[in-house]
């Protein structure tokens, strides 16, 4: 059985983009970004929102062969595109081979069923495919980079509480902390 997992990378403020929509603040440091690979290797399937698919597929797609591009990221993009990935929209009408697209009032019942057949994790990525999963989640993975941001798109906007408890944590040279939290 298959165990679902939010992770993302944050600000310590637990942010994920800036106000103005960037990402560009999240780029980890070579030892947070090894750890990232080593768990994108042991995922069974990539579950994105829209806007975050779009933001990972092309760079990590078709830029591989980049001159000059650090081996760390020329690993993540390999298991990237080696990597099952879904994408929940309303509003793509095409993906590219290795992609699924499924449509949002679908979501529930597909990853219901990705759970029951796969084994592995199926990692989500993009905080409103999260919220709309919510029940389904096992697991809360936030990698948070030493940086503060000051707003923007938070990590997890859910309108109410949820109880975790920290069941791991780890620290890198570069000051980033990952913390995997379940339900409590």
């Amino acid at each position: 059985m298959g165990k679902v997992i939010y992770g993302m990378h944050t600000s310590i403020d637990g942010y994920i983009e800036d106000r103005d929509g960037s990402i560009g603040f999240s780029e980890p440091a070579e030892d947070a970004h090894q750890a990232a690979n080593d768990q994108a290797r042991q995922t069974a399937a990539f579950l994105f929102g829209r806007r975050l698919y779009e933001m990972m597929e092309k760079p990590w797609t078709q830029e591989l062969g980049k001159e000059g591009t650090p081996a760390v990221e020329r690993e993540f993009a390999q298991i990237y595109k080696e990597t099952p990935r879904y994408v929940f929209s309303d509003t793509l009408q095409t993906v590219p081979d290795g992609v699924t697209l499924v449509r949002r009032k679908d979501a529930v019942s597909v990853v219901t069923r990705l759970k029951r057949e796969i084994d592995g994790p199926l990692e989500i990525g993009g905080p409103e495919l999260a919220v709309s999963l919510l029940d389904l989640i096992d697991e809360f993975w936030v990698c948070a980079l030493p940086v503060v941001i000051g707003g923007g798109k938070p990590f997890l906007p859910v309108g109410s509480g949820l109880r975790l408890r920290p069941v791991e944590y780890r620290s890198f040279a570069s000051g980033a902390t990952h913390v995997r939290y379940v339900r409590a």
